[in-house]
């Protein structure tokens, strides 16, 4: 499953969701080339992991107060959230494989 937060809805999608499954948070902005290439590879990976996690994408231009809350120094930055924290997190656009694998060991 994949959702678009805002500043609105994170709390409810992101912090009350991942106390039920955990949701991998997607900081990204639309100018940004690493957001652009990590972009499908994180929908494919949602789709593959369907019903383990839920992929929420966060703009950071519409969602300036949690990026600021949770640290995003620079992005794209990936964010694993379990019972509403953050419990891992990755910055950068990385390969497929390596990203599959990180998932696998965190959930």
């Amino acid at each position: 499953m994949e959702i678009n937060v805002t500043d609105i809805t994170f709390k409810k999608e992101v912090i009350e969701k991942s106390k039920t499954i955990p949701v991998l948070v997607d900081f990204w902005a639309e100018w940004c080339g690493p957001c652009i290439i990590l972009k499908p590879i994180l929908e494919k990976l949602a789709k593959e992991f369907n019903g383990k996690l839920i992929l929420a994408k966060a703009e950071t231009d519409k969602n300036q107060e949690h990026a600021s809350e949770y640290e995003v120094m620079s992005i794209p930055s990936v964010k694993l959230f379990k019972n509403g924290k953050v419990v891992d997190e990755f910055i950068g656009a990385q390969p497929e494989a390596t990203i599959k694998q990180w998932l696998n060991q965190k959930l």
